[in-house]
């Protein structure tokens, strides 16, 4: 099933997507950050509302981002694809590890990043001078977990979708070492274009992820190219830690960055940035200038 939210009026909706209708749901089914946290149960009530309603055609209606209601932070996974990590060897401004890391790499961004699946990604070159582009799977826990084995953690995955995690290099760089700064730029995340549920995801462990930009592909790889795995992630994050129904996790980027290419690309105003994932849908962003400061 793939769950969106439709702006109408007024307020956000439940969206339930087949092919190219959407079944826009009554608004005393709620929003799909509630949804979400309802488990199974919530979400087989939603297929029930679906079946009672006539959908419309999908390019008819307009997408939010599908969750806006964020328990923290979102959090994130740095370095989980060793070609990316290899890219960037030495092009790291002195935040390079000595070694290959033995453990996933987490940080966090905060959650005012978010926009919708073709909203504009916010751009202010007085704010950073290298907006770099970053293609990812997210995943959409599905119920509260802590020390969750890794057998077992698949099972607290309710649903994925397509993230951009538009990152600031120079800021990244500039705070000690730590990421946070330059991943938290306001509106500059695009998530979306839908909550894919776990169910209609056969292998999300041989997913095909693309980012263009200006029609120009820049990145494409698949998540068979990761460091680790989806359930060696939930395991190690949620290893003392509770994770909540409906926090969001990004998983890393592939290869083909724009800080890493010899000559570097960094965005602008009026790119197109688009972002794909197989079986999850894409993303379609124009950066534009926007005062930030």
């Amino acid at each position: 099933m793939r769950l969106a939210s439709v702006l109408a009026d007024g307020g956000r909706r439940i969206g339930v997507v087949d092919g190219d209708t959407v079944a826009v749901l009554p608004a005393d089914c709620g929003d799909l950050d509630d949804a979400i946290r309802g488990g199974p149960a919530a979400l087989d009530a939603l297929r029930d509302a679906a079946r009672r309603v006539t959908p419309e055609p999908l390019a008819g209606v307009r997408l939010d981002a599908p969750l806006r209601r964020f328990n923290r932070d979102i959090l994130c996974t740095g370095w989980n694809y060793w070609d990316h990590f290899e890219e960037s060897r030495g092009k790291r401004e002195g935040q390079d590890p000595v070694e290959t890391p033995k453990h996933p790499t987490f940080f966090t961004k905060g959650p005012d990043t978010v926009v919708g699946p073709y909203d504009d990604i916010a751009y202010d070159p007085r704010i950073s001078a290298k907006w770099d582009y970053e293609a990812e799977v997210a995943l959409v826990i599905g119920a509260d977990c802590r020390s969750v084995d890794e057998a077992d953690a698949m099972s607290y995955v309710a649903a994925y979708c397509v993230a951009n995690d538009v990152s600031q290099r120079d800021l990244q760089r500039a705070h000690g070492g730590q990421w946070l700064k330059g991943k938290s730029i306001d509106a500059t995340m695009p998530l979306g274009p839908w909550l894919t549920t776990a169910d209609d995801v056969p292998d999300p462990a041989a997913l095909r992820i693309r980012c263009e930009v200006n029609g120009v592909t820049l990145q494409d790889a698949s998540t068979a190219q990761m460091a680790f795995p989806f359930a060696r992630l939930i395991a190690e994050l949620s290893w003392g830690m509770t994770l909540r129904a409906g926090d969001v996790v990004l998983t890393g980027t592939p290869s083909g960055i724009g800080n890493a290419r010899d000559p570097q690309i960094f965005l602008k105003d009026g790119d197109l940035v688009v972002t794909r994932v197989e079986g999850l849908g894409e993303l379609r962003n124009r950066v534009r200038l926007t005062a930030l400061h």
